[in-house]
């Protein structure tokens, strides 16, 4: 049963903008691009008539968006259980003093995120605005016209479009593209990527035994797990965790560029492209050799073998405690680390290595400047208030303004700036590791830092790393080296492909996943490698590909 929440109206007021603010009027946008009802094309325009209640009339890049009249706005939330919404959130209230927005709210607890989403959707009672959904999740909602074509209406959003041109996110925006030619996802940008993941590791021991945190290359880092596990042999040199649904899958995420193939959490729909064609990453040569280098890892005593099945909270425990000295982390959580090494009393010290380079080269993977999104539902194009959501999606999600607001609160409450580019958060307030100590929380207790309503906390460079500690930025100094590898082509489905392939995708990953962990753990040899690609061919592997495949190539002809 889904929530309702609905913010209340709050009785403080901010500053409303100067200047006029007028009423739009019966907008009517036409063009040889607009279809015979009044719908949209790509490229084409809109007929807004009826549709532009609330929305500026003037609206461009820079301007601080505010409805001419109050609007209220369907938003289907993911309820965070680190910041529980709360109605009376300092977010809300100045959202509705200073945009003149309010939110019908439907809400969702994390857990039950994704399998809620498509519920909802799949019943058409979506509202009009569905967030939290990452590159790939809208694909199923697609042929049901459950949910708008986002590249219909970017050309209303002019901060969209400004950043699109001036970071060339073409490209990256051609990834998302159906086999119409459009694509469905209104996604967070960042102007660069930004690495997250890496070991943690024993920083005082690695120190004390002259080892370096930029290994070069993971045969070093072995050799570094041997070092350690001869000084300390009753100690697991490495333990890992994200094995809930898989094995070590954030681990797997941000290693397998380097072994030239995709894994983990990154695996997806497995697809590899090799710079000729698609090919089926658990089926390749990179992934086999990353295989074999955790199967190494395990026989030679370096890696936990729960690892591979463990929760997360086992491996925090382990690792804390000092029952092994290195584990996957991410420049947030290991602050987590830090602090439950607080609460055993272990005396230790850790840090992020530089993830290191791998037989495929020295790679970080494609795709990162598109995160987290939104989507529209199909009815809210019927709203009259339609002109004036697309003019607030584009000034939270994509103005600078925007961005800053919804990550640091308001100036002079939650943040003060220091110059420019530098934000300093009230000592009263905690954030990301910032003020640890400090009793209140910008994402509890006001509401802001919610991935609900900023997509990649802040896309500049200068505001995506505002709130990163000395040490992550070091981090990200440290991996800015790194070959970017390109994205791969277009491959988009149709519905009767889709159908299709979504009988192949499951049992091929469950299989990929069942022989990882098996491969790793040693209950299956590597000499075997040939005769496990040879079962994932009597499970449609090969049609899988040839579909794949010919949809790359009718693509690259028709665009």
């Amino acid at each position: 049963m889904t929530q309702q929440i609905r913010p209340k109206r709050s009785a403080r007021r901010g500053a409303m903008l100067a200047g006029a603010l007028l009423t739009a009027g019966a907008l009517v946008l036409t063009g040889c691009g607009a279809s015979d009802d009044g719908g949209s094309a790509e490229g084409g325009e809109f007929d807004f008539t009826g549709k532009d209640v609330g929305a500026m009339e003037d609206y461009g890049v820079g301007d601080t968006f505010s409805a001419t009249e109050p609007v209220e706005f369907g938003l289907f939330y993911r309820d965070h259980p680190n910041y529980p919404i709360d109605d009376n959130w300092l977010l809300f209230e100045e959202l509705e003093a200073n945009q003149n927005v309010t939110f019908d709210i439907v809400s969702a607890p994390l857990s039950e995120w994704d399998q809620r989403k498509s519920l909802v959707i799949g019943a058409g009672d979506a509202p009009d605005i569905v967030s939290v959904t990452y590159p790939g999740q809208e694909v199923s909602f697609v042929a049901g016209g459950a949910i708008l074509p986002a590249s219909d209406f970017v050309q209303y959003m002019p901060n969209y479009m400004d950043k699109v041109e001036k970071w060339g996110m073409e490209p990256d925006l051609n990834a998302l593209r159906q086999e119409d030619g459009k694509y469905y996802l209104f996604p967070g940008f960042r102007e660069e990527p930004r690495p997250e993941y890496s070991y943690a590791v024993r920083t005082d021991i690695w120190e004390e035994l002259g080892l370096s945190l930029e290994p070069e290359s993971f045969e070093e880092f072995a050799e570094q797990l041997r070092t350690v596990k001869e000084a300390y042999p009753d100690l697991y040199p490495m333990t890992d965790r994200w094995s809930a649904n898989g094995p070590i899958e954030g681990t797997l995420g941000f290693v397998s560029p380097n072994f030239g193939t995709t894994g983990g959490w990154g695996f997806g729909q497995g697809l590899w492209w090799n710079g000729e064609e698609f090919e089926y990453a658990g089926a390749s040569d990179g992934y086999r050799d990353m295989v074999e280098y955790y199967a190494m890892l395990v026989e030679e005593g370096l890696l936990d073998p729960e690892a591979i099945t463990q929760d997360d909270d086992q491996a925090l425990q382990k690792f804390a405690s000092g029952q092994a000295l290195a584990m996957g982390t991410n420049d947030q959580e290991i602050v987590r680390y830090r602090s439950t090494i607080e609460e055993l009393g272990t005396d230790a010290e850790i840090g992020m290595i530089r993830v290191p380079a791998g037989p495929a080269g020295d790679n970080f993977q494609s795709g990162q400047r598109l995160v987290s999104g939104f989507m529209l539902s199909s009815d809210a194009a019927e709203s009259e208030n339609f002109l004036a959501m697309l003019q607030f999606l584009d000034w939270l999600y994509y103005s600078d303004e925007g961005l800053e607001f919804a990550k640091w609160g308001v100036e002079g409450v939650t943040y003060d700036k220091d110059g420019e580019d530098t934000w300093v958060l009230n000592e009263n307030i905690t954030a990301m590791g910032l003020n640890p100590d400090a009793p209140e929380n910008l994402q509890a207790d006001y509401g802001f830092s919610n991935g609900v309503f900023t997509l990649v906390h802040g896309s500049t460079v200068a505001l995506d790393r505002s709130m990163l500690r000395p040490e992550a930025l070091e981090f990200v100094e440290s991996m800015s080296s790194k070959d970017v590898l390109e994205l791969p082509p277009p491959a988009p489905l149709n519905e009767i492909e889709r159908e299709q392939v979504s009988l192949y995708q499951s049992s091929l990953k469950d299989h990929v996943w069942q022989n990882t962990s098996a491969f790793i753990l040693g209950q299956r040899s590597m000499d075997e490698w040939d005769d496990y690609v040879a079962e994932l061919e009597g499970m449609n592997m090969p049609a899988y590909l040839d579909i794949v495949n010919a949809a790359q190539e009718r693509y690259a002809e028709s665009n």
